[in-house]
């Protein structure tokens, strides 16, 4: 959710509490606020524990990673695609890097928390002889 929309929705919560029920429609806007920081902190913790089980920057195919990326994805919902943690290549922008057992890898940047651009880099082709 947009920062923004998430703050305008809770003010609005609070006012409409207020001229409703007075301060118990404020208690009850707030306890809704705390309920939902939960789900979110609940979320973000289950995503790190499945995250923290595998190996860093593994994920089993990079090739179905990459076709399930899009602009503007946050990187809870790419954890939770790859079931790792990153391979942090660089700070500036942030990139980070998933690879498979098959050498292929996907390298991604982030601006703000969010996926601006991803390539998919194919690892060198095997010989089955």
């Amino acid at each position: 959710m947009n920062a923004k929309l998430g703050w305008g929705l809770a003010l609005l919560a609070t006012a409409l509490g207020y001229h409703f029920f007075g301060w118990r429609g404020v208690a009850l806007a707030a306890s809704g606020m705390v309920f939902w920081l939960l789900l979110q902190f609940s979320r973000a913790m289950r995503v790190m524990k499945t995250a923290a089980q595998s190996p860093v920057g593994t994920v089993p195919s990079a090739v179905m990673l990459n076709a399930r990326l899009h602009v503007g994805m946050p990187l809870m919902d790419i954890l939770t695609r790859t079931r790792s943690l990153g391979e942090k290549l660089a700070d500036e922008p942030e990139t980070w890097r998933w690879r498979d057992d098959a050498g292929d890898s996907v390298r991604v940047e982030l601006i703000d928390g969010r996926l601006a651009r991803w390539t998919l880099e194919r690892g060198t082709p095997q010989d089955q002889s």
